[in-house]
């Protein structure tokens, strides 16, 4: 027996949180329409394919695999039976310019034992203290808090004691220092939170949980790219009853008698509905609910956004075997480039680089002979003040030259497919305030309790998923916020359940 009939839950926006919260909610019986602005299902993790050559605009590096294989039973379905996981080994290569060394990362722990010893044996002999320090904040802490929802400020006390005896409420740059000492040991097992939007020095411990996973579960590619599992998950919406719209542009949300009512998209259309979900930016909440604004006295100042992101998408005729599937490079000045972008909020006066060349791993990703890489430059977001119609074609210039520079000559003159985003694509067709890349920027006092909720606490009917809203930023990070907003849903609506899950939802493999 189903939920009640006029049980119509609406979602805006079919990022990772959206469509695993979608595909979730009809498991339990709700009938679900997803209102997307773009033109296409995705979000941040959107795909670009032209002259043969295919880029994942946005999350490219898969962990904690097992949150998927959840979705998928969700909806008695079997990930294997729709996407394809292939583990890569090394996960990711670190150069540092100016250095003949470089670091591989990846699960192998004896080889990432042997990578630490070219930079320090005192270091490398500290590697099984960090797993097993690691692994208890994933286990106790992530495993713990990014299943529960922190509505109430109790739940988050309970848990201090916990992260104070792990000592994962230090900031992050800290306490892998007391494992590490080398410089670039340091960087290689601390620089991961800022891929999700955060400063290392500024980002509390629980963080460490990243390098933790990458090593525990692995780094994993998806065959087809990460948006295999985008278009896997808007079919099986779709194969359980739910409607999905695009070009459907939210400008604001409907309330009546205290509680969401539906929904207002741009052509003035009215969608009813008796909950919503918010997927976009939660940092544009209060322009879409104008008259009530989000007011509560735990919140001393607003939410402030993460820095941005200046993405390149270069289909080139040649292949750069400097390059494996992933590939860090580090510029002279790690720490002056993470605080200029960051905290200080101006254009970095150094360089550092994330590439991804998916076709080291498929073939079928560029053309014979050519390169799809994709270069991810963090940017400070829109707040610097820069004039990003004029500062795209310089930042591309430098970027370009200093990675001919440094190992890929040549880089320039073999692009035959180029297309980017800047903080202004974030603002303008993601609908992200500020132009930012990752949402709300996850320092601690943004974290659990702190973080915008999973529920409106002003609104009955109004829920939260994505990467603002707790846990945090990530795929991972998505997928437990439908999870946690299902349960808040459960609870607030309680009634008969017709289940499709072929299983728990639950772990299905161990982390």
């Amino acid at each position: 027996m189903g939920v009640p009939q006029g049980r119509r839950a609406l979602i805006v926006g079919s990022g990772f949180g959206g469509l695993s919260t979608a595909i979730r909610l009809l498991s339990d019986g709700w009938q679900v329409s997803i209102l997307e602005a773009r033109g296409e299902i995705g979000g941040r993790a959107s795909r670009i394919r032209e002259g043969g050559y295919t880029f994942d605009t946005g999350p490219s590096l898969i962990t904690m695999p097992w949150l998927f294989e959840e979705v998928f039973a969700a909806a008695g379905e079997k990930m294997s039976d729709h996407v394809t996981l292939r583990q890569l080994q090394p996960g990711y290569r670190i150069f540092w310019t100016g250095e003949d060394r470089h670091f591989d990362f990846g699960s192998d722990q004896e080889a990432l034992r042997d990578e630490m010893r070219k930079f320090s044996a005192a270091d490398a002999a500290q590697l099984d203290a960090f797993i097993a320090a690691s692994g208890d904040i994933h286990r106790k802490g992530i495993l713990v808090s990014g299943r529960q929802n922190f509505l109430k400020l109790a739940d988050f006390v309970k848990l201090l004691p916990t992260m104070a005896k792990l000592d994962a409420i230090r900031f992050l740059e800290g306490w892998v220092s007391k494992f590490f000492k080398e410089p670039h040991v340091q960087q290689a097992f601390g620089f991961h939170s800022l891929f999700i939007g955060g400063d290392p020095s500024r980002v509390p411990a629980i963080y460490s949980a990243l390098a933790y996973l990458q090593i525990a579960d692995g780094i994993w590619y998806a065959e087809g790219g990460v948006y295999s599992i985008i278009e896997a998950f808007g079919k099986i919406v779709k194969k359980m009853g739910g409607s999905i719209s695009l070009n459907s542009k939210v400008d604001q949300i409907l309330h009546r008698g205290g509680r969401a009512v539906g929904v207002r998209t741009a052509d003035g259309t009215i969608h009813d509905a008796d909950l919503v979900i918010y997927n976009g930016d939660v940092t544009a909440r209060d322009a879409l609910l104008p008259d009530l604004p989000d007011l509560f006295p735990w919140r001393l100042r607003p939410l402030r956004t993460t820095m941005s992101a200046h993405m390149m998408y270069l289909g080139t005729n040649r292949k750069f075997e400097k390059l494996l599937h992933h590939t860090l490079v580090v510029g002279d000045d790690y720490h002056g480039f993470i605080k200029d972008v960051t905290r200080d909020r101006r254009m970095p006066r150094s360089n550092a680089v994330y590439i991804h060349a998916p076709s080291r791993t498929e073939p079928a990703m560029a053309p014979e002979g050519g390169d799809s890489i994709a270069i991810l430059l963090p940017v400070p977001n829109l707040r610097s003040g820069d004039d990003w119609s004029e500062a795209e074609q310089r930042m591309r210039d430098r970027t370009l030259s200093w990675l001919e520079d440094w190992g890929l000559p040549g880089l320039r003159e073999s692009i035959v497919v180029e297309r980017s985003w800047t903080p202004l694509t974030f603002r303008d067709e993601l609908l992200a305030p500020d132009g930012n890349a990752f949402a709300v920027e996850p320092s601690l006092q943004q974290s659990a309790y702190f973080r915008h909720p999973n529920r409106d606490r002003a609104l009955s009917g109004l829920y939260y998923v994505g990467g603002g809203t707790h846990p945090g930023a990530g795929m991972p990070g998505a997928l437990l916020t439908s999870q946690v907003t299902q349960d808040l849903i459960r609870d607030d609506y309680r009634g008969p359940f017709s289940s499709r899950a072929s299983g728990p939802t639950g772990n299905l493999v161990a982390p």
